[in-house]
């Protein structure tokens, strides 16, 4: 016997359809400040003060968005943070690293490791999708430099901690991906070493390019790598360092990306910064989380509460 099929009511549509873990949807207000910007930014030279300028603001935005601690550092450059893996396996794995995998994002990173020739194959722990394995799995692995997990599973909508590993090594570093987390969660920076993102998200703007806080001992790392193996320009941590403390980017960047970004950091500080960024996130996803839990058909996909994202929420529906 065939099922009638389900029309849902235009009137119950959501006006804007994209409503999903991709790119965000970008404010009005951002798209009209850039167009009123005419032909003063779009088609300028990234060495030039209208983008130099655009840079500085970003960079000052995240520093002030997420707290710098003193001697850490907002690094950018081009890719989005699926290039920033490469670019950790040459500048910042020294020998070996240790990951969490639990979800498509975590699990590439973690692949792309294993396929370096000159690393040493990572410890890999792995958990089913919905849920993730113990952060102190990480501090019980020896002769490990580097300890890597996501912040936030895009695929999944898990959240895990962030803080550094009980038993790791004083000179191993935290890398933490957090493209679907960062602006939209809390964060003490002082408990990583790279803290890397792209803009699409909770920045509300266009990917491509990659942004990570670096700490003292990631800066030293990378100055201590790229001087003794060979890294290709476009890869160069050290080189995309350097740029960034001179307010531009190695090679040319989208223009639009960054004043999107620019706009919308600033936007969230006015409105109370990270504080408030996160509650608002945290009651959109409660709202979901509810309809979930109190649904004859569906039911959040992440069954612990305690791993269930504030800012990407999965829901499981009944097969019928």
């Amino acid at each position: 016997m065939s099922r009638p099929a389900l029309v849902v009511p235009k009137s119950l549509r959501p006006r804007d359809g994209r409503f999903g873990s991709g790119p965000s949807k970008v404010r009005p207000e951002s798209l009209a400040a850039l167009a009123a910007t005419g032909t003063s930014y779009l088609g300028t030279s990234h060495r030039r003060d209208p983008v130099k300028s655009m840079v500085a603001r970003v960079r000052a935005g995240v520093a002030a968005l997420l707290g710098l601690p003193d001697g850490y550092e907002v690094v950018l450059g081009l890719g989005g943070a699926t290039v920033f893996w490469d670019i950790a396996s040459f500048c910042l794995i020294d020998q070996r690293s240790a990951h969490l995998s639990l979800g498509e994002f975590s699990s590439k990173f973690a692949v792309a490791v294993s396929r370096v020739p000159f690393l040493a194959d990572p410890t890999i722990f792995t958990a089913p999708a919905g849920s993730a394995p113990e952060l102190s799995l990480l501090g019980d692995v020896a002769d490990v430099d580097a300890y890597c997990w996501p912040q936030n599973e895009t695929s999944t909508g898990v959240v895990l901690p962030v803080s550094r590993p009980a038993g790791s090594g004083v000179d191993s570093l935290v890398l933490v991906d957090a493209t679907s987390g960062a602006g939209g969660l809390p964060i003490d920076l002082s408990q990583t070493d790279a803290y890397y993102f792209a803009p699409q998200k909770a920045f509300g703007s266009e990917g491509g390019l990659w942004l990570a806080v670096l700490s003292p001992s990631a800066l030293r790392r990378a100055s201590s790598l790229t001087a003794s193996r060979w890294v290709p320009a476009t890869l160069n941590l050290s080189l995309a360092i350097e740029q960034s403390r001179l307010e531009q980017t190695y090679n040319t960047p989208a223009l639009a990306t960054l004043f999107l970004m620019a706009d919308q950091l600033e936007w969230l500080l006015a409105n109370g910064g990270l504080g408030w960024a996160a509650a608002r996130s945290a009651d959109s996803s409660s709202r979901l989380y509810t309809w979930a839990e109190s649904s004859s058909y569906a039911s959040p996909f992440v069954t612990d509460p305690a791993l269930r994202s504030p800012v990407v929420v999965t829901v499981r529906f009944s097969d019928d």
